[in-house]
C-alpha cells in the first residue's frame, strides 16, 4: 500500500512543474488511504490549488470547504475557497472568506487588496442588478401597456428576449416577479407579445434545472401544450422549443453551468418527465389540438423518449409510452382524412407517427418487450374490427398500413391475424372510393412479400381491375395497377420513366443535325409533350395521384418480383419527382426517402448513380430524422459520399455536399459516419475548387465536421496546410464562403489551443484577415471574426499582446463601445468579453483609470 505522505510530495512536486492534472491524481490516491485529520486537511486544500488551475472552480471550493471543515482557521483552504467563489460569481461570499483572511494576518497586503477589489465588484454588481431591475419593470410596463407605440413595444420585447438568453438578465427577471408578467403578456392573445413571451421563458430555462423546473411548475404543462396546440406555426413552434429546453434541463442535458447548491435542490425529475409525456400523449388523441400541434407533439417524443445510445441499458421511457401511449399513437395513424371524424392533420402527421412506432419498436431490448408491444397492436386493432361498421373497420384496416410503414417485421404479423387480408379485399369490391382507397393502399404495402402478393393475385385481382375501370379517383387508379399483378412492375416503371421523362438522353450537335438533314437522312425529333412544361404538369399530377406510395411499395417487393433493370427505372423516376425542392416535402411524408436507401445501394450503376442522387436532393433540405428514421440515417452517408467523385457531374457533387453538411450538422454519430466513409479528403479537394458553388458547400460542410475531435487533430498535425487553406478562405471575397470559414476556424480556436497560436504561423497575411472579418458588414461573419479574436487572446498572454499592439484594439474598442442593440448584441458582447480579458491580462487599462 503506497504511503499518503510520500503521495503528497510526488503530488507537490507535480504542481511545481505545472502538471496540474497528476497532482490532481496524487491528491486523490492519498485522499483515500489517509487517516490523520490535519493531513487530511492539507490534502484537500492543496487539490482545491489543483482545481483552481484546471479553472474548475466548483470542485476547488467544495475541496477547500472540506479543509476548512477540519481546520476553520486554515488561512490558504480560505483564501483559495475565496478565489474559487469569486471565479462562481459568488461575491458576497467570496468577501466573507477574504474579510476572515484579513482578521488572520492584518498586515497581509494581498488580503487587503483582495478585500477592496471584492468591495468594489459587489458595488458595481449591486448598481447593475438595480440598473437591469429598472430596464426589466420599464419593458413590462411598455409591453403591458396597450396604448404603448408599436416600434416601442417591439424594441421592448426584443430587449426582453435578450436579455432572457443572458444568466444574469434570466436571473433578474426571474426574481422580480418576471414569470407572472410575461404570463400576462400570453394572456393578452397579441401574437407578437406571446412569441417574445415565450422566447424569453425559453431563454431563462436553458442550462439552468432549477429555474426551468419552477418554470414548468409556475406555468403549468396543460397551458403549456394548449399554447402549443394552437393553429399559428410560430407560436406552436416556439412553444415546442420551450417545452424541448425544459425537457432537456430535466434530462441533464444541453448547455452545463454550474449554478451552486442546485442539484441538491432538484432532487428527482423523473415525476415532472412523465408528466410532460403523458400530456403530450393525450394530446395526439384531442380533437381540439391542430394538426401543427399534433406534429409538434410528436416530435418531442420521437427526440425525446427512445434512447439516444443502445449503450445505455434504461429503456425505462420508452416501455411507459408503450403501455401508456402507444394505442394513441396507433388511432393517429388509424385517421382517414377524408372521413368527417378525422383529427385535425397536417400532411406529416401519420408519417411522423409512423416513425415514432418504429423508433419504440427498435429500443425495445428483448422478445418479451416487443411481444408486450405486438399484444397491445393486436388486440388494439381486433378491437376496431366490426363487420357491421365499416368506418370502424376501416380505420383498423388504415393502422395496419400506418404500421407497416413504420415497424415492417410487426406490420407483416399484423396482417397475419385472422380475417385482415380478407377485409383488405373485400373492401375493394364496396362502392364506396373511400373504403377502395383504404384497401388499396393497405394491399399496396401487403403485397411486398412475395406470399401476400400470391394471395392477393389469387383472391383480388378480378376486384382491382374492376375498380381501375370505373373509379375516377386517380389515387385509386394508380395503387390497384401497382398492386394487380407481380408481372405488371416492370412494365409500370417503365411506363413511369416515359411520364416523367427521365430517361437519359443525348444532346444533338447543331452542326451534325444540319448535315444529317443536308443528306436526307431521318432527324429524331423532340415530342411537343416532352417539353419540360408538359413533364412538370405530368410530374405534379403523379405525386398528387399518390405515386410515391406506390413506388414505395414497389421498392419493398421480394427479390424475386424485383430485378435490377426494375430498380433502375424506379430510381429514375424518383430523380425526376425530386426535381421541384417544394415536392420533396410529400415525397419524404410518402415514404420516399427511406424507399431510396436500398435503390442507391443495390442493383445497376446507374441506378444506383440516380437513386443516390435523388437522396442527396431530398438529404439537402429535409430534416434527416423525419426523412431517414432512426439508424437508416447512417445509411444514406455511404451513397452520398459516392457521388464526390471526378466521374460524377458538378449538380450531383454540389447536391451531396449539401446533404452531408445538413448531416453534419445533426450529431458527432453521424460526423463519424462521414469520416469512416473516407469522406474528408474529397470534401477538402473541394474546398479548392473553382467553382464557387462547390467550394462554397465543402466549405460549409467542413464547418460542421470541425466540431469532431477527429477532425480537429487533423488541423493540428504537422505536415499539413489545412489551417492556411481556411485562413485564407476566410478572406475570400464570396461572402458564403467567409460565413463557412470563418465558422470553421472560431470552433478550431475554441477547440484547440494550439491552432491560436498555428494560425499566426501559417500565412503573413492573418492579421490582415482577421482585421477584416472584424469589422465585415454582414453580421454574421462579424461576430464570428471577434470570437476568433477572443480565442487568440484568450489562449496565450503573448499572443493577446501581439494583439493589443495591432489596430485591432482600435477595431475592438470601437465594437465594444457601442451602446446595447438588441440586433447585435451578440457582437457586442464579444468585443467587451474581448476587451476585458486584455485589462485581465494588464494588457489595457480601464476607462476609469486611462
Amino acid at each position: 500500500m503506497e504511503d499518503p505522505i510520500q503521495l503528497k510530495e510526488e503530488g507537490n512536486k507535480y504542481f511545481q512543474a505545472s502538471d496540474y492534472e497528476k497532482a490532481t491524481q496524487s491528491y486523490t490516491q492519498a485522499i483515500k488511504l489517509n487517516k490523520d485529520k490535519a493531513l487530511q486537511a492539507v490534502l484537500y486544500r492543496n487539490r482545491a490549488a489543483c482545481f483552481l488551475k484546471k479553472e474548475e472552480y466548483a470542485k476547488a471550493a467544495s475541496d477547500a470547504s472540506r479543509a476548512i471543515d477540519i481546520n476553520a482557521s486554515d488561512i490558504k483552504a480560505l483564501y483559495r475557497r475565496s478565489q474559487a467563489l469569486e471565479k462562481l460569481g459568488k461575491l458576497d461570499q467570496a468577501f466573507k472568506d477574504a474579510q476572515k483572511c484579513a482578521t488572520i494576518e492584518p498586515r497581509n497586503k494581498n488580503f487587503q487588496e483582495t478585500l477592496r477589489r471584492l468591495g468594489a465588484d459587489i458595488q458595481e454588481k449591486l448598481r447593475i442588478q438595480f440598473s437591469t431591475d429598472l430596464r426589466v419593470q420599464k419593458m413590462f410596463e411598455i409591453l403591458l401597456d396597450e396604448n404603448s407605440e408599436k416600434e416601442k413595444r417591439e424594441k421592448a420585447a426584443n430587449n426582453l428576449i435578450v436579455l432572457g438568453r443572458e444568466e444574469a438578465g434570466a436571473e433578474r427577471i426571474f426574481q422580480n416577479n418576471g414569470v407572472s408578467l410575461l404570463l400576462q403578456l400570453i394572456e393578452t392573445k397579441n401574437a407578437e407579445l406571446i412569441l417574445a413571451a415565450v422566447r424569453t421563458l425559453a431563454g431563462m430555462c436553458t442550462g439552468h434545472k432549477a429555474r426551468a423546473t419552477a418554470i414548468l411548475h409556475y406555468l403549468g404543462i396543460d397551458n403549456i401544450c394548449m399554447w402549443m396546440s394552437v393553429d399559428n406555426e410560430e407560436i406552436s413552434l416556439a412553444v415546442c422549443n420551450l417545452l424541448q429546453t425544459i425537457t432537456d434541463c430535466l434530462l441533464g442535458q444541453g448547455k452545463e453551468e454550474h449554478h451552486g447548491k442546485e442539484e441538491a435542490v432538484v432532487l428527482d425529475t423523473k415525476k415532472d418527465l412523465r408528466m410532460i409525456t403523458m400530456r403530450l400523449l393525450e394530446m395526439l388523441v384531442s380533437k381540439n389540438v391542430s394538426g401543427q400541434g399534433r406534429d409538434r407533439a410528436l416530435n418531442l417524443l420521437n427526440k425525446n423518449i427512445p434512447r439516444k445510445d443502445l449503450k445505455d441499458h434504461d429503456n425505462s421511457r420508452t416501455t411507459f409510452v408503450i403501455d401508456n401511449g402507444l394505442k394513441k399513437i396507433l388511432k393517429v395513424v388509424g385517421q382517414i382524412p377524408e372521413m368527417p371524424d378525422c383529427l385535425p392533420l397536417t400532411e406529416n402527421t401519420q408519417l411522423t407517427a409512423s416513425v415514432l412506432l418504429n423508433k419504440l419498436y427498435d429500443d425495445l431490448r428483448c422478445d418479451p418487450e416487443r411481444d408486450n408491444y405486438r399484444v397491445i397492436c393486436e388486440e388494439y386493432i381486433k378491437s376496431k374490427i366490426d363487420p357491421q361498421d365499416m368506418d370502424k373497420t376501416l380505420h383498423a384496416i388504415q393502422m395496419v398500413s400506418g404500421v407497416l410503414q413504420g415497424p415492417f417485421d410487426l406490420g407483416n404479423k399484423l396482417l397475419g391475424m385472422k380475417g385482415v387480408m380478407e377485409m383488405m379485399v373485400a373492401l375493394c369490391g364496396s362502392e364506396r372510393e373511400i373504403d377502395q382507397l383504404v384497401a388499396v393502399e393497405a394491399l399496396i404495402h401487403a403485397s411486398t412479400k412475395l406470399s401476400r402478393a400470391t394471395f392477393i393475385i389469387s383472391n383480388g385481382v378480378a376486384l382491382l381491375k374492376e375498380i381501375y375501370k370505373k373509379t375516377k379517383n386517380e389515387k385509386i387508379k394508380i395503387r390497384a395497377l401497382v398492386t394487380s399483378d407481380k408481372t405488371i412492375l416492370y412494365s409500370v416503371a417503365s411506363a413511369l420513366v416515359n411520364c416523367t421523362n427521365s430517361y437519359d438522353t443525348k444532346e444533338l450537335v447543331p452542326e451534325l443535325v444540319q448535315l444529317a438533314k443536308f443528306s436526307k437522312q431521318h432527324v429524331p425529333e423532340v415530342h411537343p409533350k416532352d417539353k419540360t412544361d408538359f413533364v412538370v404538369k405530368r410530374v405534379k399530377r403523379l405525386l398528387k395521384a399518390g405515386v410515391v406510395s406506390a413506388l414505395a411499395c414497389m421498392v419493398k417487393a421480394d427479390s424475386a418480383i424485383l430485378t435490377d433493370q426494375s430498380k433502375e427505372l424506379i430510381a429514375r423516376v424518383f430523380l425526376a419527382l425530386c426535381e421541384d425542392p417544394k415536392d420533396r416535402g410529400t415525397i419524404v411524408a410518402q415514404g420516399g426517402g427511406k424507399a431510396l436507401i436500398p435503390l442507391a445501394l443495390e442493383g445497376t450503376d446507374v441506378g444506383k448513380i440516380k437513386a443516390s442522387h435523388a437522396l442527396a436532393k431530398i438529404a439537402a433540405i429535409s430534416n434527416p430524422d423525419m426523412a431517414f428514421p432512426g439508424e437508416r440515417v447512417y445509411e444514406v452517408v455511404r451513397p452520398l459520399v459516392s457521388l464526390l467523385n471526378t466521374e460524377r457531374d458538378g449538380l450531383q457533387n454540389y447536391e451531396a455536399l449539401l446533404g452531408l453538411t445538413n448531416f453534419s450538422g445533426r450529431s458527432d454519430k453521424l460526423r463519424m459516419k462521414i469520416i469512416k466513409e473516407k469522406a474528408l479528403p474529397d470534401i477538402e479537394n473541394y474546398m479548392f475548387e473553382n467553382h464557387d458553388q462547390l467550394r462554397q458547400a465543402a466549405t460549409e460542410c467542413m464547418c460542421n465536421l470541425v466540431v469532431n475531435k477527429e477532425v480537429q487533430e487533423r488541423f493540428v498535425a504537422d505536415g499539413n496546410d489545412r489551417l492556411k487553406l481556411v485562413v485564407l478562405l476566410c478572406g475570400e471575397d464570396d461572402e458564403k464562403v467567409q460565413v463557412a470559414a470563418a465558422g470553421a476556424l472560431a470552433m478550431l480556436t475554441a477547440a484547440q489551443k494550439k491552432l491560436c497560436s498555428k494560425m499566426t504561423e501559417v500565412t503573413t497575411q492573418w492579421l490582415e484577415i482577421l482585421q477584416r472579418l472584424c469589422l465585415h458588414d454582414n453580421m454574421k461573419v462579424q461576430h464570428r471574426g471577434l470570437v476568433i479574436a477572443f480565442n487568440l487572446i484568450s489562449a496565450d498572454q503573448e499572443l493577446a499582446k501581439k494583439l493589443v499592439e495591432s489596430e485591432l484594439l482600435e477595431i475592438l474598442t470601437y465594437i465594444g463601445k457601442q451602446a446595447d442593440d438588441p440586433k447585435k448584441q451578440h457582437i457586442i458582447n464579444v468585443a467587451r468579453d474581448c476587451l476585458t480579458k486584455c485589462m485581465d491580462y494588464g494588457l489595457i487599462k480601464p476607462l476609469s483609470q486611462a
